[in-house]
């Protein structure tokens, strides 16, 4: 918001994260977010504060509070309910205030009878942003919706001039009721998760047929009604977004009595976790039946590239599970070490590849960091003990890896039989 020339305060009740802010210090990886977030506070037009008071005189009230998924699947909305109450006395008869947190059909409608008693509107405007891409979806985003009251044209104009730059380069805008506008975002990620899990699905059937996953999936992308992206079969999905919200959805559609029509997102998290199991079902095959005592590195940590984030990270729940069946688990990641460490410290932490994969009997690629990509398999060879490699995230060269005498694993393709032979190291 700053960018577009609007002046902006950044308010959290965390001290010491707002603190960091003002001195221009992001508290995780966005890629190009430090740089943004710099020039703002140099060209004076964006601050941020621990005081709630610092909101008033302010024109717009962004609610971007977290929606984090409480005990029973549904969405924990104490937070965001703790933050209007601390807003609103901050807010002025004509502001407007616009919602946009992750929240459950009826809770913007609720939100907007506390908004309008103080003479203020609510307006819900969901965020599409995917980690590592957040600026490029915010600054140009695929859609906006709008959910407002109905003929609350006022909102809608001052929305309008607020995202001006963004409308005028041709962004799609939709103005929608609450209800809409609540709904799109689960059912945005309840699509991408079910058509992860579709391909993932068929992996698991490619794996016993000997059927190549990735023609597959290209064949299938090639139909414009299917489309070829989150066609790619691996490890699954994760993080703070599709599973929660899977969830929540799920946990929303059986309070309104409508749980049936989502029954199928059950299936969906069951294909997902089933990658994870399979993972694990590997290594532990490779390794002779039990992977106790053998050293098992691991390279990624993060729930997807271009992101430190490692809530419900596939990758690390592998690496997790692998410790708690007695295997030494080296472990590597880009960005995503120091959030990891906090979650698994059981884990051997290495800053480097090579020394993470020293003397391990066996490689697992469970990010599809590029860095792993381009990674010199024939160099690598010499480190470990026996090339064996499990490409979870089917991001690897196979001929190159293959060439450079690594046995080489990728999910959704026929386990090979020949084994390779251990090697001094």
């Amino acid at each position: 918001m700053a960018s577009l020339g609007h002046d902006v305060v950044g308010v959290d009740v965390d001290d010491a994260r707002a603190a960091a802010l003002a001195r221009g210090v992001v508290p995780f990886h966005e890629p190009g977010l430090p740089e943004l977030l710099q020039a703002g506070i140099a060209h004076g037009n964006l601050r941020f504060t621990n005081d709630i008071g610092e909101a008033r005189g302010a024109t717009v009230h962004f609610l971007a509070i977290g929606t984090p998924q409480g005990e029973t699947g549904a969405a924990d909305l104490s937070f965001l309910f703790t933050a209007v109450a601390e807003l609103m006395p901050q807010v002025r008869p004509g502001d407007l205030v616009v919602g946009k947190s992750t929240v459950p059909v009826g809770v913007a409608a609720r939100i907007a009878e506390v908004v309008e008693s103080v003479g203020a509107q609510l307006v819900w405007n969901p965020e599409f942003l995917r980690e590592g891409l957040a600026i490029r979806d915010t600054l140009a985003p695929d859609r906006l919706v709008y959910g407002v009251r109905e003929g609350d044209l006022h909102s809608v104009a001052v929305l309008d001039e607020l995202y001006a730059p963004i409308l005028t380069a041709g962004m799609p805008r939709m103005v929608t009721d609450f209800a809409t506008a609540e709904l799109v975002k689960v059912a945005a990620n309840a699509f991408l998760a079910t058509k992860i899990s579709f391909i993932n699905a068929m992996a698991e059937i490619a794996e016993v047929t000997g059927a190549n996953i990735g023609q597959l999936a290209d064949a299938l992308g090639q139909d414009p009604r299917i489309g070829r992206r989150f066609l790619n079969a691996g490890l699954g999905f994760g993080g703070g977004c599709l599973p929660k919200d899977i969830r929540g959805l799920v946990a929303r559609a059986e309070e309104l009595g409508v749980g049936e029509s989502v029954a199928f997102l059950r299936e969906v998290e069951a294909v997902n976790v089933r990658r994870r199991d399979r993972v694990v079902q590997l290594v532990t095959d490779e390794l002779g039946g039990d992977v106790a005592g053998s050293h098992i590195a691991i390279l990624g940590l993060s729930f997807k590239p271009d992101s430190d984030d490692v809530r419900d990270s596939p990758a690390l729940d592998v690496a997790r599970r692998l410790v708690s069946l007695g295997a030494k688990v080296s472990a590597t990641d880009p960005h995503a070490i120091a959030p990891a460490r906090v979650i698994a410290p059981a884990l051997d932490f290495f800053v480097d590849v090579n020394e993470t994969v020293s003397g391990a009997d066996a490689v697992l690629v469970l990010t599809e960091w590029p860095e792993y990509s381009a990674l010199d398999p024939a160099a690598l060879a010499t480190l470990v003990r026996v090339r064996t490699v499990i490409d979870a995230r089917n991001c690897l060269d196979v001929s190159a890896w293959g060439a450079a005498g690594w046995r080489v694993i990728s999910l959704g393709r026929r386990v090979p039989a020949d084994r390779p032979v251990a090697a001094s190291v």
